[in-house]
Parts: C-alpha cells; structure tokens; sequence
C-alpha cells in the first residue's frame, strides 16, 4: 500500500467482478490482515439475457455475506468498508436485487464503478504495489469486460477505455466448445482484434496510446494465473508470481495450450481455481493478443490490483463511505 497510514482504524473492501468475489481488510497503515477470493460466475448469462441468473446470485450474496464476518473479525466497522461492483452489475437491468441484498446481509450500500473509475482504481493498486519501469500500461483482464490503462512518466492516468471483452463474455459468445473448435477459436480471436481497434480510437482520442508504455503490467486471475501455470508452480499462495515476467512466446504458448485443452484437463492443474477453468482460455487469448499487438517482449504479473486500490480508498474516505452511486457506461 502506498503512502503514510491515512486512518487511524482499519478498513476494509470487497471487490464484486463477473467471475470472482474478493475481500481485503487493512489496518491503519494500509498493512494488510485478510485476503479472500471465491469464485462466484455473477456474470453467467447476462450478455444473453441482461439479467442476473438466479444461483449465480445467490451465490455472490452468500459470499458477500461471508466475507462481512471477515471484516467484522477484524474490528472493522460497515462505515470503514467499500463494496463496488463492476461489469456483470453495470450490465443488469435488474441490478438493484444485488444493492438490496447486499444491503440486507451486510448494512453497506454498494456501488457500480464506471468503466473510467473501474481503471483508475486498478492503476492506483497497481502503482502502489508494484516498482516498473514508467510508463505503465495496465491490462486488468475481468471476466465481462477488460481494462487497458495507460500511466504518463509521473504515475497519473494519460487515458483508459473499457472493452466490453473479458474471459466469461469471451466464452459464452465464441467459445461453446469444449475444447473449442478452430472456427470457435477464429471467431473469438476476430472480436478481440475489432475490440483492440477500438481501443486504439478511443485512447487517441485522449491523446494517448498503449505503445506510449515501457512496461505493461497484467492483473487479476486469467493473468495470475497463467503465471503460476508457467512458473510451474504446485500450488499458488499470496505472492508467488507477484512481479514475474510472461515472456511474450510463453503467453501465447499458454493460450493456444489451453484453447486446446478440456477444460476437466485445466481444472486438474492445482494452480487453477474451481470455477475458473472453463472460461481462463479466453482470458489468456485477450492477454496474449494485447502483448503481441503492441510490440511489448512480456507482460509482468501484479498480484496488486483494483482491490488494493479499493482498500486504500476505503481508508481514505472518513466519514459517509459506502454510499450507493452508479457509474456511468462501460466503454
């Protein structure tokens, strides 16, 4: 956590993505006391139907409901706590039964980040857990949507855009089979090539470009992920591939392997967590095509992400945090 302590009581945050739920707990000097992920598929069906799926949600409440123990456990007041959502709730039109639930189960109002505060927050975390080489682009592969965040020379956002593209979307539109068929395969690969063009106009537009960066960092668990994969590793604790380099090779290595692979056959691997293995190719296939396109020789693994930038708010904000407010649209 970057900066001098900036509360004098712990805080906490819950990180609410399309594929996964996340809690941190910090104290006053921004140490952490908890980390916690569970695989919750929020986003199961809603670029289909624009509607939660009923287990999915069911699912992410409980768990939300769990992790309020957590930071009860730590002396960490509903005030001191930040729960934001981010694509799959962005995305529901029936997305007040998530603020209503978590609500009632926990006594914090929610919030949808935009898909402008959505970067920012996963810079911020990035920057301050992290020591690169700057510029630093940012890719913050979710599983409704993926962030590309591009920093200047002194750390501050230059430009960002959020591409409605991520592991679960990615899955659920192109990639049915399993494995995937190589017509399934060039069908996702088309619509990660017209959603970077995309990127690219709209990052000029704001006078910025992801080849601007020296270093790009890659967060959040299709990344981590693939790192552990890659390091070999028999199982994967806090930490273990917090600043390692993919090499751009074994990037693409690890996504054409696992495009290949049953997804019964990734789940096997220890590294791979239930509930990940079915969607992680596609996530791999976004990663792998953001290196290649802009020339960078590897991506660098962060394990610091939009939940660190979360917590450190959290213990930023004072009095009246946690009040609900939507964002605006995604990119």
């Amino acid at each position: 956590m970057d900066g001098a302590a900036v509360s004098d009581r712990p805080a906490a945050a819950i990180d609410v993505g399309s594929n996964s739920v996340r809690v941190k707990v910090v104290g006053p000097d921004g140490d952490q006391l908890a980390r916690e992920l569970a695989i919750t598929r929020l986003g199961t069906g809603i670029d289909a139907t624009g509607r939660f799926d009923e287990d999915s949600l069911a699912r992410t409440l409980d768990v939300v409901e769990r992790f309020a123990s957590v930071w009860r456990d730590h002396g960490v007041d509903a005030g001191d706590v930040r729960i934001a959502a981010t694509s799959a709730v962005r995305d529901a039109a029936d997305r007040d039964r998530f603020f209503a639930g978590v609500r009632d189960r926990t006594g914090v109002e929610a919030e949808v980040l935009s898909g402008e505060e959505e970067a920012a927050t996963a810079y911020r975390g990035v920057v301050s857990g992290l020591d690169v080489p700057r510029p630093v682009a940012v890719l913050d592969i979710g599983g409704g949507s993926t962030e590309l965040i591009v920093g200047d020379g002194a750390g501050e956002v230059a430009g960002s855009w959020s591409l409605q593209l991520g592991s679960v979307r990615l899955t659920e539109r192109y990639l049915a089979g399993d494995p995937p068929t190589d017509a399934e395969v060039a069908a996702a690969d088309g619509e990660i090539t017209r959603r970077l063009d995309e990127l690219d106009a709209q990052l000029a537009s704001q006078g910025c470009a992801v080849r601007d960066a020296t270093t790009i960092v890659g967060v959040a668990g299709t990344v981590t992920t693939v790192a552990a994969l890659d390091a070999g590793l028999s199982r994967y604790t806090d930490g273990c591939v917090h600043g390692r380099r993919l090499e751009v090779g074994a990037l693409r290595a690890w996504a054409d392997r696992l495009t290949g692979m049953p997804s019964g056959e990734i789940g096997a691997s220890p590294v791979v967590q239930a509930g990940r293995e079915d969607v992680i190719a596609g996530g791999a296939r976004i990663a792998a095509a953001v290196v290649e396109r802009y020339g960078f020789d590897a991506l660098v693994v962060s394990e610091a992400d939009i939940l660190d930038g979360l917590a450190l708010s959290a213990l930023e904000r004072g009095t009246g945090r946690g009040r609900a407010r939507e964002g605006g649209r995604a990119g």
